[in-house]
């Protein structure tokens, strides 16, 4: 801290008073506090306090008292640090106000006088926490936008690689093509992967690259829509090129919409295969929902949505599986993981959540298909509520074997299932016990440590041996 030079000279022969105004003029808020923290006197130059705040009740308070919680340690520290020839300490410190917003302080504290005396100077700070707040809530609002682009862009993506016409972006600059849907590939005779990053011109044979060269220019030219025939340059088809111009901040663009001149030939055997496919799958009886790699809705035929309680299938693209699921956090992170290490997941026990809170058991199966870079999930989600076998085990039945046992992990509290494999136990003790001695009850009550009584009462509860006459 660099001080006055000759403060005897410059500032000699100031009375009390303007001592006192100059003061109350270094800060917002100054306040002389003695060496016990107690407020001796006060001086307000702003006008954010409220009329609700009567400074002049501060006076004979101790300062931790005026101010929010989390602002007493740092008053503490602030005190002890005071030092008359060291940098002045600045922190925030807040100050309550009755029925509204807290207002902050910058303070820092220096000692005058031999006693331990101190004089505060505070800072209104109310106008950079408006700012800081408006920060905040622009870059929340950004994140928002932000989401909402990328459910948009991903729904775009699903429309641009699905549709049946070819499309092609392309650079205005260099004439290479940037994107390319699956459709265009297929005109073109290409991969995609080959398709991507070559030149317009060089998927033409030489004589249509004047004409296609010359289409490109005039859109260009006058920015008007405009379409030419070609041949790829196999040149076993003709096609027609619909050109169009799009600016964006990067540069100019072409989009290139293919249309093919031939007469339609008939589908190959993979395109019906594939076409029967999805609409199998739209049509199937068990949920089928395909994600990407995170587990963020892509597409759901039709039973999802029922299962969901959706109203539409658009509610789902975009949202996380795992928001359906019975329990958050937990079963979408386990099939994400076994997914990635294993490729494929079959028959994962649990519940599903629809819009209304209904929980539903159902059953998991999955697999992980890889797209060039991009790797998509599918799920099938079938309802076994209604299976006899998870009925008798909803109704707490005894399991018959081990497997059933351990379905019901996740189904079934543990306390239910030790209960139950108690029960299993016995009865297949007893059984042993019975088989051992051919059906003797009194040997078997002596291995089994019973008396004849509580054996046939088990004999009973288990449904075991032939109780219809008896006395071995």
């Amino acid at each position: 801290m660099i001080q006055f030079e000759t403060p005897k000279q410059s500032l000699a022969g100031l009375s009390l008073e303007t001592n006192a105004a100059l003061l109350a003029a270094a800060a917002d808020v100054v306040l002389v506090i003695a060496d016990d923290g107690v407020i001796q006197d006060v001086a307000v130059s702003t006008e954010e306090l409220p009329s609700t705040v009567n400074q002049s009740n501060w006076i004979g308070k101790s300062w931790s008292d005026i101010v929010t919680v989390e602002s007493k340690s740092k008053i503490s520290r602030l005190l002890k640090e005071t030092n008359i020839d060291a940098k002045p300490i600045w922190r925030q410190i807040n100050i309550p106000i009755p029925r509204g917003v807290d207002l902050p302080f910058s303070f820092c504290a220096v000692p005058v006088g031999p006693k331990g005396r101190m004089i505060a100077f505070g800072r209104n700070m109310r106008a950079q926490s408006d700012l800081q707040q408006q920060l905040v809530d622009a870059q929340q609002a950004m994140e928002r936008d932000y989401l909402r682009l990328r459910h948009m862009e991903s729904r775009y993506r699903i429309l641009f690689d699905l549709t049946s016409e070819g499309v092609l972006v392309v650079d205005a600059k260099n004439l290479k093509i940037i994107e390319a849907n699956p459709a265009a590939a297929t005109a073109f005779g290409e991969t995609l992967r080959r398709l991507i990053g070559r030149s317009i011109l060089d998927c033409v044979d030489g004589n249509s690259r004047t004409s296609l060269n010359r289409l490109l220019d005039s859109v260009k030219a006058n920015g008007k829509p405009d379409q030419t025939d070609a041949k790829i340059s196999s040149g076993l088809s003709k096609l027609t090129l619909a050109a169009s111009m799009m600016h964006e901040e990067g540069g100019e663009l072409f989009l290139l919409r293919i249309a093919n001149n031939q007469q339609p030939q008939p589908a190959s055997g993979s395109a019906v295969q594939a076409a029967i496919v999805l609409k199998v799958l739209e049509q199937a009886p068990d949920a089928f929902v395909v994600t990407d790699n995170n587990g963020e809705v892509l597409a759901a035929n039709r039973a999802f949505i029922e299962m969901a309680q959706l109203m539409r299938p658009e509610q789902a693209v975009g949202e996380s599986l795992d928001r359906w699921l019975g329990r958050a956090g937990v079963d979408m992170n386990v099939l994400l993981a076994n997914l990635r290490q294993r490729g494929s997941v079959r028959l994962f026990a649990t519940t599903f959540r629809n819009e209304n809170g209904a929980a539903i058991p159902v059953e998991i199966s999955a697999v992980s298909v890889p797209q060039g870079e991009q790797i998509s999930l599918g799920f099938t989600i079938r309802d076994v509520g209604r299976r006899l076998g998870s009925d008798n085990l909803t109704r707490h039945e005894m399991p018959r074997s081990v497997e059933q046992l351990t379905e019901l992990v996740g189904r079934v509290p543990l306390r239910e299932i030790v209960g139950e494999t108690t029960e299993l136990i016995e009865k297949l003790c007893i059984d042993a016990a019975l088989q051992l001695t051919q059906d003797n009850r009194a040997t078997a009550s002596e291995i089994l440590g019973l008396s004849r009584q509580s054996l046939y009462v088990k004999l009973r509860q288990y449904g075991l041996g032939n109780l219809g006459g008896d006395d071995n």
